[in-house]
């Protein structure tokens, strides 16, 4: 059963709003989506369903032949995210239409033993840690990103 069914399984709005939010997956602007589908008073579209949204979003450009910049206003996107969201959803299919940060997760070259060569060396200005780092490790690191891992 889906949820939102009167049959069997179904959970209240609340209930499939919580679930939402605890996968991360809650609309950033619900009050946005003003497609006829999330308007229609079926309870099976919901507007803070941001996988959902997207999901229609694309299917009303793709399908339906709705313009872009139409579609991604109604679903509370704008054009540029519209292109986003069909990019992804290109390349990785359903997972494409969750949030998943893109591009690298934090220094790659930052070592263990690199941080703690810099809590050590708090006296050292961002460009000499940058030279220490260099000659002690053989990583080239931007004398801004170590002030910053400094600090933290």
């Amino acid at each position: 059963m889906l949820a939102g069914t009167t049959e069997g399984f179904s959970l209240t709005q609340e209930e499939r709003r919580q679930t939402l939010a605890a996968g991360g997956l809650v609309h950033p602007h619900p009050e946005a989506v003003r497609a006829p589908l999330f308007l229609s008073g079926n309870s099976f579209f919901f507007a803070p369903d941001k996988v959902q949204t997207k999901y229609e979003m694309l299917r009303a450009h793709l399908v339906d032949r709705v313009p872009v910049i139409t579609a991604a206003r109604e679903h509370g996107y704008s054009r540029a995210a519209f292109y986003l969201v069909a990019e992804a959803f290109e390349e990785q299919g359903m997972k494409g239409l969750l949030d998943d940060r893109r591009g690298r997760q934090g220094p790659l070259k930052v070592t263990p033993e690199i941080l703690d060569f810099l809590r050590a060396a708090q006296q050292f200005s961002g460009a000499r840690l940058s030279r220490e780092v260099a000659e002690q490790f053989g990583v080239v690191l931007h004398r801004r990103t170590l002030e910053r891992l400094r600090r933290t």
